[in-house]
C-alpha cells in the first residue's frame, strides 16, 4: 500500500505507488508492531498521539494512506492493527464514506468507534459485520441503523461492548437481535424507546453482561423483573428515568454484585431505597434530584458502609436525619448541592476523614460552619458557589492541610477573604468567577506557586493585577473574562508556556497584538479570545500553536473563511472553531 511496508520481494507497486498485492509475511496474521517504539493497545475511540514531535513511521503511513484513500480497494491483506489504525484515522479525520468503508470488508477490525459520525445507516452495517468473531467493540450512537441493520451484526458472536445510544429508528423488535451476544460484558442503549419493560426481556441472555446504560429511556419501569440472572452486573445507570418507582428498586436490589447505580430524577422514596440495604458492594449511588425523598432515607444508604461517591444534590433535604452521614466513614465524594441544608449538617460530617470533595453548591452555610470542616485533612475538593459564605469564614479553611481544589464562585468571598487562602500550599485548582474579587485579591494569592487551574471569569482584573500571573508558573488552565484587560496585561502571561487552556473573551480592548503575544504557548489546546477587536490579519500568529484543538473568536472580526484556511495550511489538529 505504498509507503507502508518497504518493498520486499512479492510486494507489486504500479508508477502509482498503488498496492495490487501484499507478501504474505505482512498479512493480517502478522503484526505491525514491528513499526512501534511501543505496544499497540486497542481503544474505541481512535485518537491519535498528541503532543509528540517527530512522528513513527506507522503514524506517518497512517496519515499518507488516508490523503490517498481513493487509491485503493482493500486492506484486507494488512495485519489487523494496522488496518485498524488506518480505520481510526479516517473517522478521526471524518474522511471514512460508504465508499472507503468498503475497503475494510473482512479486515477482522476489534473496535468500530462510529458513535455520532454523519451518514452511518444499515447499509454500513453489511461491512461492519464481515469482521465477524475479531469484532470486540461497536458504537453507533446516534445512527439512522434499524432493526435490519441491528440484525446484520449476528455473526459477531465475540461482541463485548455494544453502544446504540440515540439511535431512534431501533425497535422494540428489533432487541430480540441482541439476546445471542453471550459474551456481551457492556450495553448501552441511552435515551431509547425501544428500550421498554418487554424489550428488557432480550437482555435477559447475557449472563457476562457488567454494565448497563439505559439513561433517559422512558419505559423501562416493570422491565427489571426480568434481569435477575445478571449476577455479574456491577454498573447501572438509568439517570433521568422518570418512570422508576420502588418496585424497580426491589428487582434491582437482586444484583448483589452491583457497585454503581445510578437512579437520579426518579419517583423513588425512601422506602425504595430501603430495599439497596443489602447491596454491600456497592461505591458510588447518585439520587440526584429525586424530589420524593426524604432525609429519612439516610437511616438506609448509612449501611451501605462501602460507599466511596455519594450524591443528594437537589433533593431538596433538610438537617434533619443528617447524622446518619457521620456512618459512611469511607465516604470520599459528597454532594449535597441545592438542598436546604445548613450549619448545623455540617456537624455530622467531621469524622469523615476519607473525604476529598464536598459540595455544597447553593446550601445555606455560614461562616460558622466551616468550623466544622477544619478536622477534614484530606478534603481536596470543596465547592461552595453561591452559598452564603463570607470572607471570615474562610480561616476555617486553614487547618485543610491537602486541600487540592477550592470552587467559591458566587459566594460572598472579598479580596480580604482570600488573604486566609495564602497558607494553602497543596492548593492546585481555584475558582474565583465573582465580582467583588479583584487586582488586591489575586496578589494575596502569589504564594499558591502550586496551582495549575486559576478560574478568575469573572473577578475584576486589569492589566496591573496580571503582573502576578508570572508566579503562577505551573498554571496549565488561565480564564481571565471581566473585560479589563488590554495588550500590554497579555504581556504577562506570554511565558505561561504550561498553559493548555487559555480564555481571554469579554475583554473588549485586545486587539492582534495579543495573538502575537501568545503565540509561544504552544501547549495550547483551548484558546478563547471572544468579543475582542481581533481581525483576519492577526490569524497568522496562532501558525505556530500547532496542538490547538479548540479556537473561539466570535464577535471578533475574522471570517470562517480565513480560519478554515488556517486550519488547513498550519493547525491540523484544530477540530472546533468559531464561528463556524
Amino acid at each position: 500500500m505504498g509507503g507502508v511496508c518497504s518493498r520486499k520481494r512479492g510486494n507489486q507497486v504500479n508508477e502509482d505507488g498503488v498496492r495490487l498485492a501484499i507478501n504474505r509475511r505482512y498479512s493480517k496474521n502478522g503484526s505491525s508492531k514491528w513499526l512501534l517504539g511501543t505496544p499497540f493497545l486497542r481503544t474505541n475511540s481512535g485518537c491519535q498521539l498528541e503532543g509528540v514531535n517527530c512522528p513513527s513511521l506507522i503514524e506517518l503511513c497512517v496519515h499518507k494512506t488516508r490523503q490517498d484513500i481513493d487509491k485503493y480497494w482493500s486492506f484486507s491483506m494488512l495485519p489487523r492493527d494496522l488496518s485498524q489504525q488506518i480505520f481510526n484515522e479516517l473517522v478521526h479525520s471524518h474522511c471514512l464514506n460508504d465508499i472507503t468503508l468498503e475497503t475494510f470488508r473482512d479486515c477482522d477490525l476489534q473496535d468500530i468507534c462510529l458513535g455520532d459520525y454523519p451518514g452511518v445507516e444499515d447499509n454500513w452495517i453489511h461491512v461492519i459485520s464481515s469482521q465477524g468473531s475479531s469484532l470486540l467493540s461497536v458504537d453507533l450512537s446516534g445512527s439512522a441503523v434499524t432493526d435490519n441493520g441491528l440484525s446484520l451484526l449476528k455473526n459477531c458472536s465475540n461482541l463485548e461492548v455494544l453502544t446504540f445510544n440515540y439511535c431512534h429508528y431501533i425497535t422494540e423488535k428489533g432487541l430480540k437481535h441482541i439476546s445471542g451476544f453471550s459474551n456481551l460484558s457492556s450495553l448501552s442503549f441511552k435515551r431509547s424507546s425501544a428500550v421498554t419493560d418487554e424489550g428488557m426481556r432480550a437482555f435477559s441472555s447475557l449472563v457476562n453482561l457488567q454494565e448497563l446504560d439505559l439513561e433517559r429511556c422512558p419505559g423501562i419501569h416493570g422491565g427489571f423483573v426480568h434481569l435477575k440472572g445478571l449476577e455479574k452486573l456491577k454498573t447501572l445507570n438509568i439517570r433521568y428515568c422518570k418512570c422508576i418507582k420502588d418496585s424497580d428498586m426491589e428487582a434491582i436490589s437482586e444484583f448483589t454484585n452491583l457497585r454503581e447505580l445510578q437512579v437520579s430524577c426518579s419517583e423513588i422514596t425512601d422506602a425504595g431505597v430501603s430495599y439497596l440495604k443489602g447491596l454491600q458492594n456497592l461505591v458510588l449511588l447518585n439520587l440526584e434530584g429525586c424530589l420524593l425523598l426524604s432525609t429519612g432515607c439516610l437511616d438506609s444508604i448509612s449501611a451501605l458502609v462501602a460507599l466511596s461517591f455519594l450524591n443528594l444534590s437537589r433533593c431538596g433535604f433538610s438537617d434533619h436525619g443528617c447524622d446518619k452521614l457521620s456512618e459512611l466513614k469511607n465516604l470520599k465524594v459528597l454532594n449535597l448541592a441545592f438542598n436546604n441544608i445548613t450549619d448545623a449538617c455540617l456537624v455530622h460530617l467531621k469524622g469523615l476523614s476519607n473525604l476529598e470533595t464536598l459540595n455544597l453548591d447553593s446550601c445555606r452555610i455560614r461562616d460558622d460552619g466551616l468550623a466544622n470542616l477544619a478536622g477534614l485533612l484530606l478534603l481536596k475538593n470543596l465547592e461552595l458557589s453561591d452559598t452564603e459564605v463570607g470572607s471570615s469564614g474562610l480561616r476555617y479553611l486553614t487547618g485543610l492541610l491537602n486541600l487540592k481544589s477550592i470552587n467559591l464562585s458566587f459566594t460572598l468571598v472579598t479580596d480580604a477573604g482570600l488573604k486566609k487562602l495564602s497558607g494553602l500550599s497543596s492548593l492546585k485548582s481555584l475558582n474565583l468567577d465573582a465580582r467583588q474579587i479583584t487586582d488586591v485579591g489575586l496578589a494575596a494569592l502569589t504564594s499558591l506557586t502550586g496551582l495549575t487551574h486559576l478560574d478568575l471569569f469573572g473577578a475584576r482584573i486589569t492589566d496591573v493585577g496580571t503582573k502576578c500571573l508570572p508566579c503562577f508558573k505551573n498554571l496549565q488552565s488561565l480564564e481571565i473574562c471581566s473585560g479589563g484587560l488590554t495588550d500590554n496585561g497579555v504581556k504577562n502571561i506570554k511565558d505561561l508556556t504550561s498553559l493548555t487552556l487559555l480564555n481571554l473573551s469579554q475583554n473588549e480592548s485586545l486587539t492582534d497584538r495579543t495573538l502575537d503575544l501568545i503565540s509561544g504557548l504552544t501547549a495550547l489546546v483551548s484558546l478563547n479570545v471572544s468579543n475582542c477587536r481581533i481581525t483576519n490579519d492577526g490569524l497568522k500568529h496562532l501558525k505556530p500553536l500547532k496542538n490547538l484543538h479548540s479556537l473561539t473568536l466570535e464577535s471578533c472580526k475574522v471570517t470562517a473563511l480565513e480560519i478554515r484556511k488556517l486550519q488547513s495550511t498550519a493547525l491540523p489538529n484544530l477540530v472546533s472553531f468559531r464561528p463556524e
